[in-house]
This record gives C-alpha cells, sequence and structure tokens, in this order.
C-alpha cells in the first residue's frame, strides 16, 4: 500500500522543516524541526531571507494537503482492517505488518505537522526581529498574539489531544514518540485480537484527528502568509516610492547661467 508524495524546492526544506523527505514520510523524525530555526537564523542576508517568504506559502500549503490527504488514506485503511478483525480471531502476520507500517506513518505525520508549526512560528520571530515594519503590523489574531504563540498554542493543543486518545486506550505518549517504540508496542499488541482492536481503534482516532488539525494549521499558514504578503508589498511600495524620488531629484534638469552673469550668494 504505498503512499508517497513529491518534495517542494529548498524552500520547503527552509521554511517548513522538512529537510529529509525525499519522496517518502517514512523518513521524517520528530527532531527535524530542531535544525530549521537553525537554518532560519542563518540567512544572514536578509534579502534570501524575504526571497524564501515570497515564494514558502503555497508550496507549503501544498505540503499540508498531501499530509492530510496521507492521514485520510491511512483513517480509511485502519477501518477496513478494523472490519476485517470483526471476522477473524486474529490478523495474520502479513496484514498486520501492513498496519505496522501504516500507525508508523501516522506517527510520523504527526512529527510533520509539529515540524511545520515549529518552523513558521520561528520564520515570524526572526522577521519581528529583523524587520521594525514586521514587527510593527498589525495582525487579525486575538487578543494581540503572536503567529509564533498561535502555534505553539496549536502544536500543545495537538499533543494534549493525541495524549488524551492514547490514555483513554490505556497507553502512553511515550509508547508512540519513537519509530524503536512504536514498532515495539505494536508488536506487543499483535499477540492478541484485543490488542490489535486497540492499536487499529486509536490509529483510526489519531488519523482523524490530525486531518481537522492539520486544517486548522493550513488555516494559520495562509493567514500568515496573507500577512508577509501584505507586509512585503507595503515594503516594496515604499521602495519604490524613494526610487522615484531618488530619479525625480538626480534627472530634474539643471539652469544654465546667462553668459556673463556674475555667480553670487543673493539673499
Amino acid at each position: 500500500m504505498p503512499r508517497q508524495y513529491s518534495t517542494s524546492s529548498k524552500v520547503l526544506s527552509a521554511v517548513a522543516a522538512i529537510t529529509t523527505v525525499v519522496g517518502s514520510p517514512q523518513t521524517v523524525r520528530s527532531g527535524s524541526a530542531t535544525g530549521v530555526a537553525t537554518e532560519w537564523t542563518q540567512l544572514a542576508n536578509n534579502a534570501q531571507l524575504v526571497d524564501l517568504l515570497k515564494s514558502n506559502g503555497l508550496q507549503v500549503d501544498n505540503q499540508l494537503t498531501q499530509i492530510s490527504q496521507l492521514a485520510e488514506q491511512i483513517q480509511n485503511q485502519l477501518k477496513i482492517y478494523d472490519n476485517m478483525l470483526q471476522n477473524t480471531a486474529r490478523l495474520p502476520n502479513q496484514i498486520w505488518g501492513e498496519v505496522e507500517r501504516d500507525l508508523n506513518q501516522l506517527r510520523e505525520i504527526v512529527d510533520q505537522g509539529q515540524s511545520i508549526a515549529f518552523s513558521m512560528g520561528n520564520a515570524d520571530d526572526v522577521l519581528k526581529q529583523r524587520f521594525k515594519s514586521y514587527s510593527d503590523l498589525k495582525t487579525n489574531l486575538p487578543n494581540d498574539e503572536s503567529f509564533s504563540s498561535t502555534y505553539q498554542s496549536w502544536s500543545n493543543t495537538n499533543r494534549d489531544t493525541i495524549a488524551g486518545t492514547l490514555r483513554a486506550a490505556s497507553l502512553t505518549a511515550d509508547q508512540f514518540d519513537t519509530e524503536e517504540g512504536t514498532m515495539d508496542e505494536l508488536r506487543s499488541m499483535s499477540q492478541s485480537a484485543d490488542g490489535q482492536m486497540k492499536a487499529l481503534q486509536v490509529g483510526h482516532q489519531i488519523a482523524a484527528q490530525q486531518v481537522s488539525q492539520m486544517q486548522k494549521l493550513r488555516g494559520l499558514v495562509s493567514q500568515q502568509t496573507t500577512m508577509i504578503g501584505t507586509w512585503l508589498q507595503s515594503e516594496q511600495t515604499n521602495k519604490d516610492l524613494a526610487q522615484g524620488r531618488r530619479e525625480r531629484f538626480f534627472n530634474a534638469p539643471v539652469s544654465d547661467i546667462p553668459e556673463g552673469q556674475k555667480m553670487e550668494p543673493r539673499w
């Protein structure tokens, strides 16, 4: 059951914190967001930073769309496995191997969403530090929040929701925090029909949550991208006005001094 999606250019790498995705979501790890803060701060050239901003919005939106679609596919597939389990004592090892791959992919989807939220929030912080005009720009966010804090709130809510789903099934987030931990727990649960059923039900719920959460994250990215676009347009307008004034000043006609007229100050 292959599910692969393509990556974007280096813009997405810097902006969306998915530098390790090369055609498959299976290469993403929970620590991938850490390097992106460094990537943003290493862009010492403000022009490079602005160039990235001009082209990142659509690519990040497309990536989130793909992640959401993959979560929905996993959700539907887990439901099929759940129906299969209703008619058998336990799913055979070959089928359970596919379940394990799907649930591990689901864990990686969660990581990708967290990484995107982290890096987009970090971008907001970097812009505020480097550009006073951006820092002063008013947003439509409630309670004078910043995009950075709003992404953090989204991230916390997403983690808490997943943790609550796991707790309801007598599981913990730590058991599914890493690929190794996920595989160990799923192998343990595969030993009984009850364990398999629990894993499928929890996976189905988390997949449904991620479809909803990615839609919310897309909304945040879209809002931030619109605001950045407004700011960039305002900055360009100011530059164009300043350039126009310089050109008018230096290209203004110079009146010749009539022949024989003495140059002297007049007041």
